[in-house]
């Protein structure tokens, strides 16, 4: 049966803000070295900022902003008046070539995302690819991400786990990726949109089997968090019927589980595996499934093979 926890924090708490407005501080404006700062930036409660970030984004000479009015909220709120400039996948060809020029003659640039840590499923990364190329320092400020605080807040296996970013929106596409990642042995994480959630999460439970933990965690740090947990097929239905979600999502799913090895079901499954995949993956298949050697699984399929 699905399970929802609700988080207890006040409004006040969610938000960053007090009832009299959240109080502008003063930051330390530190000299800082030439090159190009990743800053992360809160999720939804303003106060999910560290020192050091805004030390930093008061310090730079610019800041790159998805958003320039998001950006603004949040530099306002904290008492920060720093030059802002929007950097998105939309305008980031033509202002790649200026940017990189000035960080190689010394500047001090910030890059920031709407929410959370820049380049997670978020434009920046062909940024830091030719910043780096060019021998431009880059500077990570780490801070909030919805993929992290969802994993924690999950329950789910967090020794190993895996991001997948968005899902294609269509079924027959999103189907075949999830194909792909059945039997990683990992923890799986992925952001989605509302209007799609319980269609992404019924082709889960086609794909990846019906009775796989899953956690389903919506805005999180804001005022109406919460972390409904059940299996896949628990949490379609669910959303089916109560319809689509408001606000970021975050879905996790929980590793296969690994089962008793026994003889006869490994050679069962190596031959119903080898019916549809080359014998290297079906034996890296069997091997995940039941958590024994590739090689040794390999060498199994060749004697089965050759009869």
């Amino acid at each position: 049966m699905s399970s929802s926890f609700p988080s207890s924090r006040s409004s006040d708490q969610r938000s960053g803000e007090t009832s009299a407005g959240p109080r502008p501080a003063q930051h330390e404006v530190a000299r800082l070295d030439p090159g190009l700062y990743i800053v992360s930036t809160p999720i939804g409660n303003l106060r999910d900022i560290t020192l050091r970030a805004l030390d930093t984004l008061a310090a730079v000479d610019e800041i790159l902003a998805e958003d320039t009015r998001v950006a603004r909220k949040l530099l306002d709120a904290h008492g920060i008046h720093a030059k802002l400039s929007p950097y998105h996948d939309h305008n980031g060809a033509e202002r790649r070539p200026g940017l990189i020029e000035r960080l190689a003659d010394g500047a001090r640039l910030a890059l920031i995302s709407d929410a959370g840590t820049p380049l997670v499923s978020d434009p920046g990364w062909k940024l830091v690819h030719e910043a780096r190329e060019a021998g431009v320092r880059i500077i990570p400020v780490p801070g909030a991400s919805a993929m992290l605080a969802g994993l924690v807040a999950s329950g789910l296996a967090s020794d190993r786990f895996m991001f997948c970013g968005f899902l294609p929106p269509k079924t027959g596409p999103r189907k075949r990726a999830a194909e792909e990642l059945k039997v990683v042995p990992s923890t799986l994480i992925f952001y989605e949109g509302g209007s799609r959630l319980a269609a992404s999460l019924a082709d889960l439970a086609e794909t990846l089997g019906p009775r796989r933990d899953c956690v389903v965690a919506r805005e999180l740090t804001k005022l109406f968090e919460e972390v409904r947990s059940g299996t896949l097929e628990e949490l379609a239905a669910h959303y089916e019927t109560n319809g689509a979600p408001k606000g970021e999502i975050v879905v996790l799913i929980g590793p296969p589980e690994v089962r008793a090895a026994e003889a006869g079901d490994i050679d069962t499954a190596l031959i119903d595996a080898m019916q549809r995949l080359p014998m290297k993956a079906a034996a890296n298949e069997v091997a995940d499934v039941f958590g024994l050697s590739k090689r040794d699984l390999y060498q199994r399929a060749l004697q089965l093979k050759n009869g």
